[in-house]
């Protein structure tokens, strides 16, 4: 009875711990800012997207790849351009923005329209922080353009994927002008302008807005930081990337 009792303990735990060695390291990222596809997805902006509406930050597959949906075919929706992402209005840079819900050392990222990569950052070897933001130079392209952004990671063969869709030349760059002083007026235009330049008043969706408009939401100022058109979920609050508050 004895050796019935010991040997079906025996067993449950070598399977206890056969499950613990097989767990996966969690080490995943997605870019939120401007939103990529699977952020779209996950915030229900773009409907009937599938698995990877529940884990937008597990686009992970091998390094080298040039897709929107790392091979994996549950996540295939990310790749399919005919789908009508929502395109951000930027300027002739953009700074993005990646969340990583799991931080893992860092070779480097990339940026890529087509063929041509358009941005490399390094990452030292070294793990980031919860959120990493670059600015990107995107000079000589213009018009609707998809970005591949890819996270590399320093001590495996894999690396992250995200699509961003984007609309360049729709605004950014520096701020605009304050409104011009009436030439009949005495009085010199200040160095600066103390107040944002119009649109001005409540944040509304549907509302195109360029770097330095200001808007009021829930009682608290914010500062346009990209140029882009408002749509609901993009709440100032809830995007840093488009607004800081003032």
């Amino acid at each position: 009875m004895r050796r019935r009792v010991t040997v079906p303990v025996l067993a449950a735990g070598a399977v206890v711990s056969s499950l613990a060695v097989a767990a996966p390291a969690q080490a995943h990222g997605y870019v939120s800012g401007p939103p990529s596809r699977q952020a779209l997805c996950a915030q229900n902006r773009v409907p009937d997207c599938g698995q990877i509406k529940y884990e937008p930050q597990s686009v992970e597959g091998p390094k080298g790849l040039r897709n929107c949906h790392a091979n994996i075919a549950h996540f295939a929706v990310l790749n399919d351009d005919s789908r009508g992402w929502p395109a951000t209005s930027v300027g002739s840079s953009v700074t993005f923005t990646w969340t990583n819900t799991a931080r893992h050392a860092t070779s480097n990222w990339e940026y890529f329209i087509g063929g041509t990569r358009v941005g490399v950052f390094s990452g030292g070897g070294q793990q980031p922080g919860a959120t990493v933001s670059h600015t990107v130079n995107l000079g000589g392209f213009s018009g609707r353009q998809k970005i591949l952004a890819v996270w590399n990671i320093a001590d495996t063969a894999n690396a992250f994927y995200s699509c961003v869709d984007v609309q360049i030349g729709g605004g950014g760059g520096p701020g605009p002008s304050p409104t011009p002083t009436p030439t009949s007026s005495p009085t010199p235009t200040p160095p600066a302008p103390t107040t944002p330049p119009a649109p001005s008043g409540s944040w509304t969706a549907g509302r195109a807005y360029q770097v330095g408009d200001q808007v009021t939401y829930n009682g608290l100022s914010y500062r346009c930081r990209q140029a882009h058109t408002a749509i609901p979920g993009w709440e100032p609050p809830n995007v840093p990337a488009l607004w800081s508050q003032v």
